[in-house]
């Protein structure tokens, strides 16, 4: 791709739009929503600014992707920050007009279904950031965490390189978000091993590309908001997954299958993030937690070594569906220094 345009930063006293593009899920659940707008003003310095669809349950995505339109078009407006995931974000993007998104750039916050328009404002020559949404960061129980709220904020108002930080302790444990008592303290943490290296030798600069699994596996059976392979040739990929916890012989057969498209031998370097290993319907205990981890681990290991076996591999980083959660640039630069066993990315 050509110099990524990284867009200008707002600053404390700003106004920034929230906005549902995948899912009206603070209508439903106020709770960690309203926490989160509170952080933003109190903790943040920022003005939220709600749009029709922000906390609407089932709206159209024509009306979705207007709210898009309405807040990057608006020039009071200095970033974009999304409430929530879902699953249906795809349907936005055929509504998108490119060529305002492109004439108006502002930094878009979001993960999860959020790789669609991540990927969509990558392709415009845009730099998005992978991390943060108002309902789980910014309304995490008790207090944000201070991995997440550092990152957050560097993102978010400055630019340069940052070095990310591996986590000490970590967790994926929740509590439900209907029941008051659940945001009266933070959630339980267990230790963390650390990020684990392979190839790690030499050092990779790029450009960054990547986001949810699960999604880009949709937009590449879709054709959408993805590029012929050899457009990504040297970039750095970044991978994670959801709290739908895909089995290992899923993660297998997605990368099996980019594989085979020629896509994982374009990226010299992939950071996959630690795999999100416990939800409400899929309750594991310790000892299960850290085997589901250590498979999915061995099955994106298994694909790599098949498809580009000279790749360097960064495993459990903390990006995606984790706390703490640090923000990773998309189609920002990445430099992955291995012999240093440090990540720095730029803001």
């Amino acid at each position: 791709m050509t110099d990524p345009l990284y867009p200008v930063k707002p600053r404390p006293g700003d106004r920034v739009a929230v906005l549902s593009p995948s899912s009206g899920l603070p209508g439903a659940l106020p709770l960690p929503y309203l926490l989160g707008l509170a952080r933003l003003r109190d903790d943040f310095g920022l003005q939220p600014v709600e749009y029709p669809t922000t906390r609407m349950m089932g709206s159209t995505p024509e009306a979705r992707a207007a709210d898009i339109h309405a807040a990057f078009a608006d020039p009071d407006i200095k970033a974009v920050i999304a409430s929530i995931g879902g699953d249906d974000q795809m349907t936005v993007l055929p509504h998108l007009d490119g060529a305002l998104l492109r004439a108006n750039p502002k930094p878009f916050f979001g993960y999860s279904d959020n790789t669609n328009l991540l990927l969509f404002l990558r392709n415009l020559g845009i730099v998005g950031f992978h991390g943060t949404s108002v309902m789980v960061e910014l309304g995490r129980p008790g207090a944000m965490h201070p991995l997440t709220a550092e990152s957050l904020r560097a993102a978010l108002f400055t630019s340069g390189e940052y070095e990310l930080t591996a986590a000490s302790t970590y967790g994926d444990i929740g509590r439900p978000w209907e029941d008051p008592r659940t945001f009266e303290s933070e959630p339980e943490r267990e230790p963390a091993d650390g990020w684990t290296w392979h190839n790690g030798d030499r050092v990779v600069e790029g450009i960054s590309w990547g986001g949810e699994l699960e999604i880009i596996s949709w937009l590449l059976m879709a054709d959408r908001a993805v590029l012929p392979v050899d457009a990504y040739a040297g970039d750095v990929l970044f991978l994670e997954t959801s709290e739908e916890m895909p089995r290992a012989e899923e993660v297998y057969r997605i990368l099996r299958n980019m594989g085979e498209r020629g896509l994982l031998r374009q990226f010299p370097a992939l950071l996959m993030g630690r795999a999100k290993s416990w939800s409400f319907e899929n309750q594991l205990g310790a000892q299960e937690k850290a085997e589901f981890r250590r498979q999915q681990r061995e099955a994106v290991l298994h694909a790599f070594q098949q498809y580009a076996p000279d790749a360097m591999l960064v495993f459990d980083v903390d990006l995606g569906h984790t706390d703490p959660q640090l923000v990773i640039p998309v189609g920002g630069h990445i430099r992955v220094d291995g012999p240093a066993r440090r990540i720095t990315v730029t803001y």
